[in-house]
Order: C-alpha cells, then structure tokens, then sequence
C-alpha cells in the first residue's frame, strides 16, 4: 500500500546512519513464513500494533511494538497511559495512521497523533530487528542499538509470551 511509508524510512535511516538492509520477498501471511523469507528469527521481528486507549478522560491512539514471537497484553497499555480499556484499531483507522495494512505498519509513527511505545525485550534480544517496510513484499532488517537510538521509545512492559 505505501511506497510513501517506504521511502520516508529510508530517507530516515540513511539520514541516522543507520546500519539496514532491504529484502524484497513475496507476501507472506504469518510471522514464522516471513521469518523463514527473510532469513531471521521470529523474535527478531518487529511487529507493531495500532491501538486505541480509552477511559479517564484518556483517548490516545498508540503504535505497540513488540517481538512477533509474543502477544500484547493491551490492558497493560491502558494502565501505563491512565486509561480504563486498550483495544485494536479498526484497518480503516490502521490505515488513517499508518498508511499501512496490517502487517506491513513498520516500527515507526509518522503521524503526530501516533504515540510510539516498545515493549524492552524487543531491544534486548537481538542484534537485528525485521520487519515490513510499508508493503507486504518488502522488508526492513535494522540493526537494534540503531533503531534504538532513532526512535528513542518509549519502554513499556507489555509482551507476554
């Protein structure tokens, strides 16, 4: 869907210094069959989740990153944030935020409204994290101290495996 998404990434990482490489691959549906594409670990990815927080007086759209080898708790995003609920954005909204469907939303929120989060172990396994860099047949392997570094997010303890 977003060749823009795609070409905003880069243009950030090559501007950071950033050591990455691309890999073109066919569209693949689950985090093992990429995983196996792109010749990485599951936990190696980077799976971000577009969420919305609720309750309080809070309302706030959150980017969740995580390793692809665990599951959100979304209620432990709701309570950092002071919020009652977490749930999942709608694709329409997904794609609002994003310019992205799901699976292919990097690690990265170009949207102002979008609050990033990471949940620690995600930069604490790997030396290299993948993940879909705004297509489904394209994706990102980054080094971790560097998108660390870039990103700068803010750390939440939310991944359960």
């Amino acid at each position: 869907m977003s060749e823009q998404t795609f070409e905003k990434l880069t243009t950030l990482l090559t501007q950071h210094q950033a050591r990455y490489r691309v890999v073109e691959h066919s569209t693949a549906g689950k985090s093992e069959e990429v995983a196996k594409i792109r010749g990485t670990q599951i936990g190696q990815g980077a799976k971000a989740l577009v969420c919305k927080v609720k309750g309080n007086g809070i309302k706030q759209v959150i980017l969740a990153v995580l390793p692809a080898d665990c599951q959100a708790d979304l209620s432990q995003i709701a309570t950092h944030l002071g919020g009652l609920k977490a749930s999942l954005a709608s694709p329409a909204e997904v794609a609002a935020f994003t310019d992205c469907v799901f699976g292919a939303i990097p690690p990265f929120s170009f949207h102002p409204d979008l609050m990033l989060i990471a949940d620690p172990s995600l930069l604490e396994r790997y030396d290299e994290l993948a993940f879909n860099a705004g297509t489904l047949e394209r994706s990102v392997i980054l080094n971790t101290s560097d998108y660390g570094r870039i990103v700068n997010p803010t750390l939440v303890k939310f991944a359960k495996a």
